[in-house]
């Protein structure tokens, strides 16, 4: 049902998608869709929240393919940005997600969210590039940029430059809470 579910509300968006065409395309009956879910927004918010788990699979691959720390850290920030190129995850999660869904969009997305960026905040403190503070708040507010720099790429007519943009100012915004730049851990080691 989740996969009918996914690829209908890609294709016609959450609300051009009826529930009863979502359990035929499942080979269903309706009786199904209610014993697992309490409503067709309770299905559109558990594909909502599998997406997200998808992104969040993204972020670790980019961040494992990068060197140094600062470098991971950005690679997942780009990675979380770069999900709106995947016209599915643009339309159901980006587009969709928060008209349909609203503070439960923000909640599922910080629960995938703030712990990574917190976590990655707490290694660079650790590793010296920034001072100790506390990263909750910080991660709060790195995650409320990166959700709207997305928007933005999202509802841009230019996404690739839009992108660009949005990265560049992830990574001042990144670079400028450290007290010492990547380039100086390099030349350390």
């Amino acid at each position: 049902m989740l996969d009918a579910a996914r690829s209908l509300f890609s294709e016609r968006g959450y609300h051009g998608t009826a529930a009863e065409e979502i359990v035929r395309r499942a080979g269903l009956t309706r009786g199904a869709l209610y014993h697992h879910f309490e409503d067709k927004r309770d299905l559109f918010r558990e594909v909502v929240d599998e997406m997200e788990g998808e992104i969040d699979e993204e972020i670790e691959a980019a961040e494992h393919a990068e060197g140094t720390l600062p470098e991971s850290v950005m690679a997942g920030y780009r990675a979380f940005v770069d999900a709106v190129f995947d016209p599915e995850v643009r339309r159901t999660f980006f587009l969709d997600g928060p008209s349909v869904l609203g503070w439960q969009w923000r909640e599922i997305d910080a629960r995938h969210a703030v712990g990574k960026i917190e976590a990655g905040l707490e290694a660079l403190i650790a590793e010296g590039f920034m001072e100790p503070r506390p990263v909750g708040p910080m991660a709060r507010l790195i995650n409320g940029a990166l959700v709207e720099g997305a928007f933005f790429v999202a509802a841009s007519d230019t996404p690739e430059t839009a992108r660009d943009e949005v990265c560049d100012g992830m990574e001042r915004l990144l670079y400028g809470l450290m007290k010492r730049s990547p380039d100086s851990q390099a030349s350390r080691s």
